[in-house]
């Protein structure tokens, strides 16, 4: 008899523990902080908001730079973790048969004490062209789950940062939602 509670005890830890290893987020473009004992916390949600301002002399003379950046509201994330060689994140997307590169995009604010910006594109008067400013983060993925994958980052350091997923199989985003966090 001690032996079969034994024995059950042992099942229950391991499929807890084999639980905690392949926890997936809820909603699509929803992120988990993976710690090392595996436990998982969900990052804060923000809307952003997309804002393109000209230069003055855009106004004035025809001539200056077109810059459009996300913004978010507050200076600093709720979600805080220390600083730390290696940082694993779960990310839950449509499916993870695309490549992460494509539709996950990690990327770091620049933070005053009232919100958190990111500087998405700038196109001038003559260049015609738009630049790409977000301050990506690289990154490391694998496939995570059903329809998730786990992101490792290295040497990440203090700061402000915001996780952006697309959805390849939609032309027209409704919001979009930034998943924040801070590095202490």
């Amino acid at each position: 008899m001690r032996f079969k509670i034994l024995l059950l005890s042992a099942c229950l830890l391991l499929s807890g523990s084999l639980y905690a290893q392949t926890q997936e987020p809820d909603f699509i473009g929803e992120v988990y902080h993976m710690d090392a004992a595996g436990h998982a916390t969900l990052l804060e949600k923000q809307h952003a908001v997309m804002k393109t301002k000209a230069g003055a002399s855009l106004y004035l003379f025809g001539i200056g730079k077109v810059k459009t950046k996300i913004n978010v509201k507050n200076g600093r994330s709720s979600t805080r973790f220390p600083a730390a060689d290696t940082l694993r994140l779960v990310v839950k997307a449509v499916d993870n048969a695309s490549d992460p590169m494509t539709i996950v995009q990690v990327f770091r604010f620049k933070a005053s004490s009232k919100s958190r910006k990111a500087e998405v594109s700038s196109s001038g008067s003559f260049s015609g062209d738009s630049d790409n400013n977000l301050d990506y983060l690289p990154y490391t993925a694998a496939k995570y789950g059903e329809s998730s994958y786990l992101l490792t980052l290295t040497g990440v350091g203090p700061g402000e940062y915001g996780i952006i997923v697309l959805n390849p199989n939609t032309e027209d985003e409704k919001n979009t939602i930034v998943s924040c966090f801070g590095i202490d």
